[in-house]
């Protein structure tokens, strides 16, 4: 019997999968990922060879600018926290810019992005899982994994993320041309600072957001301090504290595990987290509303916590989130 995620699991498990009794994370084979390793590598290599020769103070400004927005608006707010775990409503309008800044760090598409994600999120919360999903792997393997290659399970679940994304054609539109979004932005770098804005506002950037993105993946599943443990699960996260301001509170990831369908990942003092910033900078502008932080989502179920002011963070945000109602 098929099961959905998002229908009969709770705000809490993955909402893209249909779960069939016979669907298994662990056997499956790693084979090469033809054209996100050829994207992948001529980013890099173009980085790598070209980013000394034109390399301009105006240039990396530039590169440290479009970085920032994309992650923080695209990639954390608008794909992590708005499309996959669907933790704030907000106008159709402001989603897809969200969306077109995320399709524009470089990583995937919308589609292929809640596929891996879901995918590789259910895989952690089963008591075992394959090594490629669980990071086990030495950091080089594992970056050339995750980079350039795909896992094909034997038993894998069926991907369904609802009517409302498949139905959407500027989803689909993104997801067919997300590489092909960096055409506009190159264009218009080079119209503006030439080759040396081109060079490090495209490829110098997709390259480092690509790396971050695997490397807090990475860390965040093998090492680093711990709020809470998820019950069962073979594959426990980790926080990553000295991400949080490039990552714009991504690096919370401990957080995420235990409460995913919040807004909010940085959750105790001192938890930088930009992305729960932005969305409620969102919210004061009639932007952004009903957005979920633990104090309003049901007493999550399956989850122990490890420090002694866990529960704090059911009490902390109810306040300040009343009018979101």
């Amino acid at each position: 019997m098929a099961t959905h995620g998002g229908a009969s699991e709770g705000a809490f498990k993955v909402n893209s999968l249909i779960l069939n009794e016979d669907v298994s994370p662990l056997t499956g084979k790693i084979i090469w990922d033809k054209w996100r390793s050829l994207w992948n590598s001529f980013i890099f290599l173009t980085a790598i060879i070209l980013a000394p020769i034109y390399f301009t103070w105006s240039a990396f400004l530039v590169f440290l600018l479009l970085s920032a927005l994309t992650l923080c608006m695209g990639h954390s707010v608008g794909f992590h926290r708005r499309l996959i775990h669907r933790s704030f409503k907000c106008h159709k309008w402001v989603e897809y810019f969200l969306l077109w800044m995320g399709t524009i760090v470089g990583i995937g598409g919308p589609l292929w992005t809640i596929k891996t994600h879901d995918t590789r999120d259910w895989a952690q919360r089963q008591p075992s899982c394959h090594d490629f999903l669980a990071h086990r792997q030495g950091m080089l393997k594992d970056a050339w994994y995750n980079l350039h290659c795909k896992f094909v399970m034997d038993k894998p679940p069926e991907f369904n993320p609802g009517e409302e994304i498949l139905n959407d054609k500027f989803i689909f539109f993104l997801e067919k041309t997300w590489m092909l979004q960096q055409l506009p932005i190159a264009l218009a770098l080079y119209m503006l600072g030439g080759m040396s804005w081109l060079i490090w506002g495209i490829c110098v950037r997709v390259a480092a957001c690509t790396t971050m993105h695997w490397y807090i993946s990475y860390f965040a599943h093998t090492s680093g301090p711990q709020s809470w443990l998820v019950d069962g699960a073979g594959v426990q996260a980790h926080d990553v504290p000295l991400m949080a301001i490039p990552t714009f509170g991504e690096s919370w990831h401990n957080n995420h595990h235990a409460f995913p369908a919040s807004a909010k990942h940085g959750l105790y003092k001192g938890q930088i987290d930009i992305g729960w910033h932005f969305i409620r900078l969102l919210e004061v502008f009639g932007l952004a509303w009903d957005i979920q932080v633990p104090s309003r989502l049901p007493k999550r179920e399956g989850i122990t916590a490890i420090r002694e002011d866990a529960e704090y963070i059911y009490k902390k945000d109810k306040a300040a989130t009343e009018h979101s109602k």
